[in-house]
């Protein structure tokens, strides 16, 4: 899931005149940073820009990136929500320095393959998680596979959640879920509340895998599949795998790389687990 970090071409020392394209969320503290911002940079045309620089939250990022990749420019985040996991933090005074040694972190996104009760296929991509939720007051019911081997015969839950290491210490982390550094080249299946069996806590798996989510009764207990943020409702069979030729290039400060902040949260988990 991740490669190797990489320095981006550094600006000129004396000259942060480079074009950005330049968006931004509408909240107050957002657009503060954005007026700081527009006088210290050139705003251009995404295509004629140098990266694209996105300030917000999480969620923010999340859909510029799925908006934008296609475009194939690095992308910087500026924090103005709430943990900013995919964001840098903004330093008024530090941030022509800061943009001149940024490091490049590498991802590739899920992609999800949905086949409604209805005989309908929906498709979308996902950076955090594909997460399978059931849709009425009934539990899920579900079989798990990885290729050819089933993983499960018959899960019970809320749901169940398919990450990425990028993805790993978002919802993923809430229900319990393995932390998993970003070059594991693994993807954590994780379940929701789980019934039965009430002791299953879940699978590693590697990246190659294709995983398939079967509901066993579409009727009675329906589920929806979701894509970090994209709803299909009344899912039959779900197959979920990484896009390879999907890659987004995430840009970070140099002391607030994807990396350490994984590592961050996964002594935080250690030093909570022996409380």
């Amino acid at each position: 899931m991740g490669v190797p970090v990489r320095v981006w071409p550094r600006a000129p020392a004396n000259n942060m005149k480079d074009n950005f394209y330049l968006i931004s969320d509408t909240n107050k503290k957002s657009l503060k940073i954005k007026s700081l911002i527009e006088k210290k940079i050139i705003h251009s045309s995404i295509k004629k820009s140098k990266a694209v620089i996105v300030i917000g939250g999480d969620g923010f990022m999340l859909n510029a990136l799925k908006k934008f990749y296609k475009f194939n420019k690095p992308f910087y985040g500026i924090n103005s929500g709430n943990y900013g996991f995919l964001m840098n933090k903004f330093s008024n005074n530090n941030f022509i320095k800061n943009m001149k040694s940024l490091k490049v972190i590498q991802i590739n996104p899920l992609e999800m393959n949905v086949i409604t009760k209805n005989n309908q296929r929906k498709k979308s991509i996902a950076i955090n998680e594909v997460s399978v939720l059931r849709q009425s007051r009934q539990a899920s019911s579900v079989k798990i596979f990885s290729g050819k081997k089933v993983l499960i015969k018959k899960l019970i839950s809320d749901g169940i959640l398919v990450s990425t290491p990028a993805g790993s210490t978002a919802y993923n982390l809430s229900v319990h879920g393995p932390i998993l550094n970003l070059n594991s080249k693994k993807l954590a299946i994780t379940p929701i509340s789980p019934f039965r069996p009430r002791r299953w806590k879940g699978k590693i798996i590697s990246d190659k895998s294709t995983i398939k989510i079967k509901n066993l009764n579409v009727n009675k207990r329906p589920i929806s599949s979701v894509a970090d943020n994209k709803e299909v409702r009344n899912a039959k069979i779900i197959n979920i795998k990484i896009n390879k030729k999907i890659k987004f290039n995430l840009l970070y400060d140099r002391y607030s790389s994807l990396h350490k902040k994984i590592k961050i949260e996964q002594i935080r988990k250690e030093v909570s687990n022996k409380v």
